[in-house]
């Protein structure tokens, strides 16, 4: 890969972690992804699985289901995904689906990737559709916002016990 290619995945990943963002403000991970033909965005997600109740609602499949409407084709021939974190099962599935011609993606995921890290979905050869990968475009960066949304959720919820135990303790006093 060449640095023009370089620089425009990661110009694509900052878009898709800007995304991300928009996911960690109403309260879901932090992941964005964006759908790219040409040099055109035609579709954005971000997840939303908790705020819609819906388990598909996974970046990827909230930015394949934007494009597919843009286009008015849910084929996205040609297409490339730039997504924070490596697709799992659902979201390798839809891509190969969809027939987008290469994901690009930057935080691995250890527990349910589908790329390399678990699975092995997207290279199976039993596809009848077969997608380019590149794996770790800002990868530091793009786990540095999923593992900062983590502790931050661990944070909150261990004060939470903690001053729901205080009020059980006050309560006991009063009584």
């Amino acid at each position: 890969m060449n640095e023009k290619e370089v620089s425009r995945d990661e110009q694509w990943m900052r878009h898709a972690m800007m995304l991300a963002t928009r996911a960690e403000a109403i309260g879901e991970v932090p992941v964005g992804a964006v759908v790219v033909l040409g040099e055109e965005v035609i579709g954005e997600g971000w997840n939303q699985s908790i705020t819609t109740h819906d388990a598909c609602a996974h970046a990827e499949v909230m930015a394949l289901r934007a494009a597919g409407e843009r286009v008015g084709n849910y084929r996205l021939v040609g297409a490339e995904l730039f997504v924070t974190l490596e697709p799992c099962c659902m979201c390798a599935g839809a891509l190969i689906h969809s027939r987008v011609a290469r994901v690009v993606y930057g935080a691995s995921d250890l527990k349910t990737g589908a790329d390399t890290s678990v699975f092995n979905l997207l290279a199976d050869p039993r596809h009848n559709h077969r997608l380019t990968v590149s794996r770790g475009v800002l990868a530091q960066e793009c786990a540095h916002q999923i593992s900062a949304f983590f502790q931050r959720r661990r944070s909150e919820q261990k004060a939470a016990r903690a001053q729901a135990k205080a009020a059980a303790a006050s309560d006991q006093q009063e009584a």
